[in-house]
């Protein structure tokens, strides 16, 4: 991938000044990554030099292999140069990846195989003041032999503890920098923070840097993010973004962020094929618009979302559905036992239904899934459970916001969303969420249960809907062989929503 990008734009020019001259222009170089060169709005400017920091385990060596494999695929000469790793354990992780390393130049620069005799033991000289400059040496004779577009070395660390003092170390990173320049090379260094500094002395210097972060969880797998520390002349996407680290190498899922997207769409309804539904709220949901369905576990709210997926897919619209709480196998029994034939839509293509466990995956990854249904043309996305995709956000400080940004993003895209929220209790009127999520919903359905004449019944009411009218009465909801049933109001009883009414007259059945 090669694009073209401004290296920097000159300051405006006084009344009278002369014109400064054009600065040169930079083709962009693909890291490899898709989802980092999104986050990087198109890649790295080619010819400069490169920072990626990171503890060990964090993929910086994968990273730097893809950056190489696609100039290889690109017909560049590339190189590696290794001085902490051998070429045999470099190869042997290109080949956990399904790679072959073809194309790529390996340089292993180490010290000297007899490093561990007695009689080649230094004893006038410290071992830094001969190794660095032979070091030195053997990577300049390594870049001269090759002649790289593109470099990777690995790791800064070992130049650093050669060095000693953080000024040598500095001069050491800063002269190999003026030679890459001279060079034409587009370099990246890997620092594995295993020595002493803090790192500072590099970025500094660096083009760029990117910062590879691992973070432990106390169930689950670890979460990995990158940040764009720095990227002088080029407006990055900033913040942290998940990757992972798969089969094949990184996999980047860039921050959602839905103000990149904003645009107006339509309202059309889209109807739930049950009549007395869509009269209660007011023709049905629109696109673009989120709804929660909001009751306690077993009163319908999985069956109701299935419902409007079921209509959508009958009149040929395409739907996904995302489940936390339950397997896919059971969503698809449970809506065939009630008339709902998903797996129809299955087998056409119209409806995809993905099973999430929520400690495995990331809120990046997550919100990249729903991205490419949304893409894929979408018109319904069925997020069940609200609950379990807060588990898969893990700070909750920041829960609200991931799901802002999310249901925002759909929205600009005329995606009606449906998310089914448990309510903690049976019976009572508590209409909160583990995530107190209805106030960023655009509509609100409520199911309740409620008892009566020794019956255990469940009710329905549209609480909250913001693009049309909509009724307020609470009416009576069943499912049976035949689907959804919505019965009259229920307007003999008062106290329904507390789950114990009084009733002044019973209610036609």
């Amino acid at each position: 991938m090669t694009a073209i990008a401004q290296d920097s734009t000159p300051p405006p020019q006084g009344q009278g000044a002369p014109a400064l001259p054009a600065l040169p222009l930079s083709p962009l170089l693909s890291t490899g990554v898709a989802g980092l060169d999104a986050v990087l709005t198109g890649g790295l400017l080619a010819e400069r030099l490169y920072l990626v920091e990171g503890i060990p385990g964090t993929g910086k060596t994968t990273l730097g292999l893809q950056f190489l494999a696609e100039g290889t695929r690109l017909g560049e000469a590339v190189l590696y140069i290794a001085l902490a790793e051998s070429e045999l354990e470099l190869r042997a992780a290109a080949l956990s990846h399904g790679w072959n390393l073809a194309g790529i130049a390996i340089e292993e620069i180490s010290s000297n195989d007899d490093i561990l005799d007695p009689e080649r033991q230094y004893t006038i000289f410290h071992p830094s003041e001969i190794e660095l400059a032979s070091t030195n040496q053997r990577i300049v004779a390594a870049i001269e032999k090759h002649q790289p577009t593109r470099l990777v070395l690995d790791s800064l660390s070992e130049l650093q503890l050669l060095a000693e003092s953080p000024l040598r170390y500095r001069r050491q990173v800063v002269a190999l920098k003026q030679y890459l320049a001279s060079k034409h090379c587009t370099s990246i260094l890997i620092d594995d923070r295993s020595a002493f500094d803090d790192g500072l002395q590099v970025r500094s210097v660096a083009h760029g840097v990117l910062s590879l972060e691992l973070h432990n969880q106390d169930y689950g797998n670890d979460r990995r993010r990158l940040r764009v520390v720095k990227y002088r002349g080029v407006s990055f996407r900033g913040g942290a973004h998940d990757y992972k680290i798969a089969y094949g190498g990184l996999v980047v899922y860039p921050r959602l962020m839905a103000a990149d997207t904003r645009h107006d769409s339509g309202h059309r309804h889209l109807p739930s094929g049950v009549p007395e539904l869509d009269d209660m709220t007011g023709g049905g949901l629109e696109e673009g618009m989120s709804t929660l369905i909001s009751g306690p576990a077993g009163s319908g709210k999985s069956t109701l979302a299935a419902q409007f997926v079921h209509a959508a897919t009958a009149r040929g619209e395409t739907c996904a559905m995302f489940l936390f709480e339950e397997t896919r196998n059971n969503l698809l029994n449970r809506a065939d036992s009630v008339g709902m034939r998903l797996n129809e839509a299955l087998s056409t293509g119209l409806l995809s239904a993905q099973q999430v466990d929520p400690a495995e995956l990331a809120p990046g990854e997550f919100a990249h899934a729903v991205v490419e249904a949304a893409d894929r043309g979408a018109k319904i996305i069925v997020i069940d459970s609200l609950n379990g995709y807060m588990h898969a956000v893990p700070d909750e400080r920041f829960q609200n916001t991931y799901l802002h940004e999310l249901l925002n993003y759909l929205s600009q895209r005329g995606v009606a969303t449906l998310l089914v929220g448990v309510q903690p209790n049976i019976l009572g009127t508590t209409l909160t969420t583990s995530s107190d999520a209805s106030y960023l919903a655009d509509n609100v359905i409520m199911l309740r249960y409620y008892e009566t004449e020794g019956e255990v019944r469940q009710a329905i009411s549209v609480f909250k809907k913001r693009a049309s009218a909509h009724e307020r009465s609470i009416r009576r909801f069943e499912i049976d062989r035949q689907g959804i049933r919505i019965g009259p109001v229920l307007a003999g009883f008062h106290g329904i929503l507390s789950g114990l009414p009084t009733a002044g007259q019973t209610p036609s059945p």
